[in-house]
């Protein structure tokens, strides 16, 4: 009796095997990141950079969400660009929130969160923040048009900010009062 053995097929089953065995154990060494979700501020939550409690002042929130797990809170989403757009900022971001301003009551804002770099902004509107002016935002452009169109100023993208309009001298750097 003759055995014959097919080399070719049998070399070609197992490399299968064995490709099909490691891209299973690369899938499941690599998990998928669990989706960042904006936090909502406990009531005595306060702002990172000026220490001023969030719920006490008008306007949108921001917050950043690092990849340490730190968080950022701010009162204001001029704060929050300001920080994001130092020069120094080495921190690895996870994701950025602000408001929907569309959504949010402006005297009184909780909740409606939203991807900040997804937002659209009303830079020099009558509305002030809690430093004064601010940058309103939301998360689609019509609202934004509408908000500007009755407040007045200029709809921007997150990308069109830039730290000269941001510049918080004269603002919470200079405020003798606190």
């Amino acid at each position: 009796m003759k055995i014959k053995i097919d080399s070719a097929g049998w070399l070609i089953r197992a490399g299968k095997i064995g490709l099909t065995v490691v891209v299973f154990s690369m899938a499941a060494c690599h998990k998928a990141d669990p989706p960042i979700r904006a936090i909502e501020p406990a009531p005595g939550t306060t702002c990172s950079l000026d220490g001023m409690l969030l719920r006490d002042f008008p306007g949108p929130k921001a917050q950043i969400r690092y990849g340490d797990g730190e968080t950022d809170f701010f009162c204001d989403t001029v704060e929050m660009f300001s920080l994001y757009l130092k020069p120094e900022q080495q921190r690895r971001i996870k994701a950025i929130f602000t408001q929907d301003m569309a959504k949010a009551d402006w005297q009184s804002p909780q909740g409606q969160w939203i991807d900040a770099r997804k937002a659209y902004y009303v830079i020099g509107s009558n509305l002030s923040g809690s430093m004064g002016p601010t940058l309103a935002s939301f998360i689609r452009r019509e609202d934004a048009q509408t908000f500007s169109k009755r407040h007045g100023g200029k709809v921007l993208r997150f990308d069109q900010v830039t730290q000269q309009m941001v510049n918080l001298s004269g603002g919470v750097i200079h405020d003798e009062r606190m």
